[in-house]
């Protein structure tokens, strides 16, 4: 019998390269996406790092779906073969992997040399010697996939048992002709894209996140007063990195260190941000509308910020501020506004003196 070697290239084309490309984007997404909500504390970027590969998966599997059905559909071709080598690769009881490289001779096709991996009943491992002729199985589409007919039909058993098969000349093999993987520098091009769609959007709170170092220090009070000696003056209290007044109880002490001596100490506006209390106290015998600082419900502040960076519209928060001021003269309630900031335009958040919300206006 006359025998032609038959071998199949590999090759790279541009779907094999798009999809390592976007195999590798979704790795590394997923991969940051968990490192960043770890880092900034976001249970729905952590959730999408977790899913973000399995859907990718599904999609994989369910796009291939229609070719592997019209393969299935297809009743797969058997031949004669000659067994060149075999080596067991494992085990020593029961079944046994076993590598084989056969010469296969289809009857319309050239012969050809492939590598198949099988398992082989110990028992049954001394009937299979080099030279040997078997029957075989293959996809029609895919003829490297062969497998071993181990309980033949006796009509192949017969043509077995009588056939002559001349080995192709080695060492070239058929092989899966599909596209190779993608190549090095499209597969890094993917993973750093796939990195950087996740950073982008979060690298200002990463920044915030970075620079920010726990530290037990108590926070430092400075009072300042202005040119007119007497007439006005303000308060700062400044916390230390890792510390916010949004803390509990952070703000009531700030307050309490301002205005401790007991005094009168009427303020015309108190502003707090995350490390930063300032208030400004009202000129000794103004008529402007002042309050005590002391009235300010201290332990509302954290809940309302909450509320106003969580319901408003504002979903990427950068900058929030509480801005108290008196509402009903000296001596009287108070009025507090919360503002937030951030890429969707700002939002507030209006609440009486008990803290109890009476308006809110959504970002946009």
């Amino acid at each position: 019998m006359t025998t032609t070697p038959v071998t199949q290239p590999a090759r790279v084309t541009p779907a094999s390269a798009a999809l390592g490309f976007l195999t590798s984007g979704v790795v590394a997404a997923s991969l940051t996406a968990l490192v960043v909500g770890v880092v900034l504390e976001r249970v729905p970027l952590i959730l999408s790092g977790l899913c973000a590969p399995v859907v990718y998966g599904l999609l994989y599997l369910l796009a291939g779906a229609p070719r592997r059905a019209r393969e299935a559909a297809i009743p797969p071709a058997t031949a004669l073969a000659v067994i060149e080598s075999l080596e067991a690769v494992g085990g020593e009881s029961g079944d046994v992997p076993v590598r084989f490289v056969l010469t296969v001779a289809p009857n319309d096709a050239p012969a050809y040399r492939v590598e198949t991996r099988q398992d082989i009943n110990l028992v049954d491992l001394p009937d299979y010697r080099p030279g040997g002729v078997l029957v075989v199985q293959y996809p029609t589409q895919r003829p490297w996939r062969v497998r071993i007919v181990k309980r033949p039909t006796p009509e192949w058993e017969e043509r077995a048992a009588g056939a002559r098969i001349d080995s192709v000349p080695g060492p070239a093999l058929v092989r899966d002709p599909s596209p190779t993987r993608a190549p090095c520098l499209v597969v890094l091009l993917g993973l750093v894209c796939g990195a950087a769609a996740v950073l982008m959007p979060f690298r200002a709170d990463l920044s915030d996140a970075g620079s920010a170092e726990p530290s037990a220090a108590p926070p430092s009070v400075s009072s300042t007063t202005s040119s007119t000696v007497v007439s006005s003056s303000s308060g700062t209290v400044t916390l230390g990195p890792g510390q916010s007044f949004l803390d509990e109880g952070e703000l009531g002490r700030a307050v309490d260190g301002l205005t401790g001596d007991g005094g009168s100490h009427d303020a015309l506006t108190v502003v707090v941000q995350e490390r930063l209390l300032t208030v400004v106290f009202a000129p000794t015998g103004s008529r402007a509308p002042g309050f005590d600082p002391r009235s300010l419900p201290a332990a509302r502040v954290p809940a309302l910020v909450e509320e106003a960076t969580g319901t408003l519209g504002v979903r990427t928060a950068r900058t929030w501020q509480v801005v108290v001021d008196g509402a009903g003269g000296a001596g009287g309630s108070v009025r507090i506004r919360v503002l937030v900031s951030g890429s969707e335009g700002t939002a507030s958040l209006e609440a009486d003196g008990d803290g109890h919300v009476v308006r809110r206006t959504r970002a946009g």
